[in-house]
């Protein structure tokens, strides 16, 4: 299977930001921008968070999404604020693949099955944010990490696959935006306890860090901000740095 490369772009009101364990927040820039570049460069897939719609209780991301659509022809994955299929809906109509779901997924399970079943296994994202709280044990959080809720993220990643998740986007609050690599030990205990795809999100630092989190976490697809936001590393530097270590990915 195709390794994807999944630029992350954290949305804050109309800028891209960026942040450290996800909060202090800094603006980037434009997100239509990124995006077009990212595009340009080869990302197989896009994922666009909106990290304030826990605040108005709704994404906010419909205007951005549509402008984005019109030159970036690669899947879209939106997250953030989607609580109801009406939510749903309203994000695909504005021209995104999939949704990540996580508070309302945690508040009510059932609502995984039926998105899987009103718009596909393919289109629900079980969106985890993860922090470690023991050995070898992590707890799934809401509202950026800030939010415990007592759900163990290896049972509630099998739990959600039951109910129809199609893929996991698996965030390690504690090692996002510090450059240090990926949780490699979250990513295993979850892709080795689900059949389907694991998206391994936070902390990658260097090129390198994708070959480590898919050859000994077993990710399916790297989704990055950091480096690509300030430029320490392109697509291509990690298609490069993916096919030197054997791994398969898109020929552009």
């Amino acid at each position: 299977m195709q390794i994807r490369l999944i630029p992350r772009l954290d949305i804050k009101g109309s800028n891209l930001i960026k942040g450290i364990n996800l909060e202090g927040l800094r603006v980037i820039g434009d997100p239509q921008e990124f995006a077009r570049m990212y595009y340009e460069d080869g990302a197989d897939e896009l994922l666009y968070v909106d990290v304030v719609a826990s605040l108005y209780g709704r994404n906010n991301l419909h205007d951005i999404i549509k402008r984005t659509m019109q030159d970036v022809f690669v899947p879209l994955t939106v997250t953030g604020g989607i609580r109801s299929l009406e939510d749903v809906q309203a994000v695909l109509r504005s021209g995104a693949d999939k949704v990540g779901i996580n508070t309302a997924a945690i508040k009510r399970p059932e609502l995984i099955r039926e998105v899987a079943q009103k718009f596909g296994s393919q289109c629900m994202v079980l969106s985890i944010e993860a922090k470690k709280i023991s050995p070898g044990r992590w707890m799934a959080y809401t509202d950026n990490g800030r939010e415990p809720t007592g759900f163990d993220v290896v049972e509630w990643s099998q739990r959600g696959v039951e109910l129809g998740a199609g893929e996991i986007l698996l965030t390690s609050v504690d090692h996002e935006g510090t450059r240090h690599g990926f949780e490699t030990e979250l990513i295993r205990a979850v892709s080795t306890a689900v059949s389907v795809p694991v998206i391994a999100s936070g902390g990658m630092g260097q090129t390198s860090d994708a070959v480590t989190a898919i050859k000994q976490g077993g990710a399916d697809a790297i989704a990055m901000a950091d480096i690509l936001h300030y430029k320490r590393g392109t697509l291509t530097d990690i298609r490069f740095a993916l096919r030197n270590a054997s791994l398969e990915v898109r020929d552009l």
